[in-house]
């Protein structure tokens, strides 16, 4: 079996980037981190944050484009990529996501009192619910692909509630393997959000393990169960509204936004926001013509 996990056709900017790990008090974060370019305007942090059952590696194309700002680093949540599995016992609550944000950045980052962040999909989440929650450690704030989590209304908590725990204690299925990276990678392609087979095969590199049995996922099957709890929409709005830092919000006209009136209070909520619309899917900073991404966020991410 052909079990190679190589991300593929990367340019040598694409794979600049150097392995890191943060030991947190109960797991350890790993990601990827992209030296500033030599021409940099500082030295203030990016930090990349992506999407669920994906990696650090969906920022491979964007990373690079951000250098000329300083230095870049692409986090991979806890569960996913190469990061520890949270013990057993917890789940994967939104707020862990953002405690782990905050010991990241106070452990790790401690020598910036700021850092831009920039988040996909459930990284778009995460980075919106830290800023609200940590205001002054955020300078500027992207989404891509994101304004906020899912909301519930008040009576469907109990149901809610009921489902996390009976699939708590149910657990979760034997986890699929295939015979190469190749055959994942033509799966993903018909996936909810799908990728081309190109960009599928370069994510699912880091997202796969070599076993006995073939290629299985490192991704923590826990990460599928439903939620225990979920926001009201009162309380989402509450949170849009404590931030504080300058904010943009890249829509992707064939993403999970391009019903945009769902979200249009959230927006009108953001004291200092600009909209990108891209003509893309969810994954326009990964997949296709990634160019009006890439300027967008280093014309925003630049201006003082």
């Amino acid at each position: 079996m052909n079990l190679s996990l190589s991300p593929g056709p990367l340019s040598e900017a694409e794979t600049g980037f150097s392995e890191v790990s943060w030991p947190l008090k109960d797991l350890t974060l790993a990601g990827l981190h992209w030296p500033a370019s030599d021409d940099a305007a500082g030295d203030k942090p990016v930090i990349l944050l992506h999407g669920w059952l994906d990696n650090s590696l969906s920022f491979c194309y964007l990373a690079p484009e951000l250098r000329k700002l300083g230095p870049v680093w692409a986090v991979d949540h806890a569960g996913h990529g190469h990061s520890d599995h949270r013990p057993q016992g917890q789940s994967y609550m939104l707020a862990d996501y953002v405690s782990d944000v905050a010991e990241l950045l106070d452990n790790h980052f401690s020598g910036h009192d700021t850092v831009d962040l920039v988040g996909h999909s459930l990284g778009g989440i995460v980075a919106m619910l830290f800023a609200a929650a940590f205001p002054e450690k955020v300078r500027r704030l992207v989404m891509i692909d994101s304004l906020g989590p899912i909301s519930k209304a008040p009576e469907e908590a109990v149901s809610q509630l009921r489902r996390g725990i009976s699939k708590r204690l149910n657990g979760s299925g034997a986890g699929s393997s295939y015979a190469s990276l190749d055959e994942a990678a033509k799966l993903r392609t018909r996936g909810r959000n799908p990728l081309s087979e190109d960009v599928a095969r370069v994510l699912l590199s880091r997202n796969l393990t070599e076993t006995a049995e073939g290629l299985r996922w490192r991704t923590d099957p826990r990460l599928r169960h439903p939620s225990v709890m979920m926001f009201t929409e009162e309380q989402v709005q509450a949170f849009v509204a404590a931030i504080e830092a300058p904010t943009m919000l890249i829509r992707a006209e064939h993403g999970l936004l391009a019903n945009f009136d769902r979200w249009q209070k959230r927006f009108e909520t953001l004291g200092d926001v600009r909209c990108l619309d891209i003509d893309g899917g969810h994954h326009c900073h990964l997949d296709g013509d990634i160019s009006p991404v890439a300027e967008g966020i280093r014309t925003f991410l630049g201006e003082n």
